[in-house]
């Protein structure tokens, strides 16, 4: 779901720099999510999905994304873990489809986030990019599936399954640290929401087409600063959105989980989370079996309780310890992070990183959690030091 609708707004701040450079924070989610969307195409009904086509770019939506998370380990022995987070984010700045003979010129607008958690060296690198969708510097394909913004780059590594599944590439830089791995998907492709359409708010269009590989088994390597490379295996998720929405009023921002179950069994869960901190009714999740079936369960099917928070130098404070229950699927998680500072420290601030699961079943995965950090109420209810 939860994927940063916020891109619009800040790629307006880069439009006229092709550099990679950072923008400080000073936008809310909130406003970040707010403008315009007279004119383009809108996410208002069921429709099907066609691959390779939909794993590329849908330029007549306002915003889209590649987003890609994962928890791995090294298999060099040491016992050394890490988090990674690679997105590219395409948005439209108009929806005048007029053509354009300069190579310079573009409707399309790029920004790119890469973050490398490594967990036992209790060190997050993260990096912000922006650049327009033109003259080579960004853009996206559909065949082959490729969306790269300068080094960050998430690129088709195979031959398209039956059901339009594809193998990745996947390479990115954050602060000297580098990421080169390749994802092979264990499971169907996921259709979230109802059948691939993820209302968000009240209203017709006010939703995404979202789809998920949820299941890759990956391998690579994961460069850190001064050059050493260490070889990793483990699972990434990849989310793929494209909608022209907004937060609805009174919403403040969400929580968002990717986890993979070591039964098997794969759970996404978000909430949609009110200025009040309550759970808003358009909350989703689903429970993807080890054999890809999907079971969808609405926002009355689960609960998300914070148990412990984190306070980031920055400001805000993120709940970093959740229980999570779906009592119909016989799950009581504790979901913990595996250290708590994991905040990517972007245009907008947002928390975004590994998390381990314990409880009525293990595993690991990925919490994102955006709203936090501006100077609004956040939701949290728990107490301000972890155990």
């Amino acid at each position: 779901m939860h994927r940063l609708l916020f891109l619009v707004p800040l790629l307006a701040l880069a439009a006229c720099d092709d550099a990679a450079e950072t923008v400080r924070a000073t936008v809310s989610v909130a406003q970040a999510m707010s403008g315009d969307t007279t004119g383009y195409a809108r996410a208002d009904r069921v429709r099907p999905f066609a691959f390779p086509a939909d794993h590329g770019p849908h330029p007549d939506f306002k915003t889209e994304w590649w987003y890609v998370t994962g928890s791995l380990d090294a298999t060099d022995g040491s016992g050394r873990t890490f988090g990674v987070q690679l997105t590219v984010f395409r948005s439209a700045l108009s929806p005048d489809t007029t053509a354009r003979t300069s190579a310079w010129a573009t409707r399309q607008l790029y920004m790119a986030h890469v973050a490398i958690g490594d967990i036992g060296a209790g060190r997050f690198y993260d990096e912000e990019r922006f650049a327009r969708g033109a003259a080579g510097l960004a853009g996206a394909t559909a065949s082959p599936m490729r969306a790269w913004l300068g080094p960050v780059e998430i690129a088709q590594a195979g031959p398209l399954g039956p059901d339009g599944r594809v193998s990745l590439r996947l390479r990115g830089t954050a602060e000297g640290a580098a990421v080169d791995l390749v994802a092979r998907p264990e499971k169907p492709l996921v259709l979230q929401g109802d059948r691939g359409l993820s209302q968000k708010g009240a209203g017709a269009g006010n939703a995404s087409y979202y789809y998920a590989q949820s299941r890759m088994a990956t391998t690579g390597t994961i460069t850190v600063p001064g050059g050493e490379a260490v070889p990793v295996q483990g699972f990434t998720w990849l989310d793929r959105e494209w909608s022209t929405s907004a937060l609805a009023p009174g919403q403040v921002g969400w929580d968002w989980f990717a986890l993979h179950l070591d039964d098997g069994r794969d759970l996404m869960v978000y909430q949609l989370r009110r200025a009040d901190g309550t759970k808003d009714p358009l909350s989703d999740a689903s429970l993807i079996a080890p054999d890809g079936t999907k079971t969808r369960l609405d926002a009355a099917a689960f609960s998300l309780t914070p148990e412990a928070t984190w306070t980031s130098p920055l400001g805000g404070e993120y709940p970093i310890r959740w229980r999570v229950r779906v009592p119909s699927q016989g799950l009581d998680l504790e979901v913990r992070a595996a250290m708590p500072d994991q905040e990517l420290d972007a245009t907008v601030r947002y928390w975004e990183g590994r998390v381990s699961v314990a409880g009525s079943a293990t595993g690991s995965g990925f919490l994102e959690m955006t709203g936090y950090a501006d100077g609004g109420s956040s939701g949290a209810r728990a107490s301000a030091v972890p155990e």
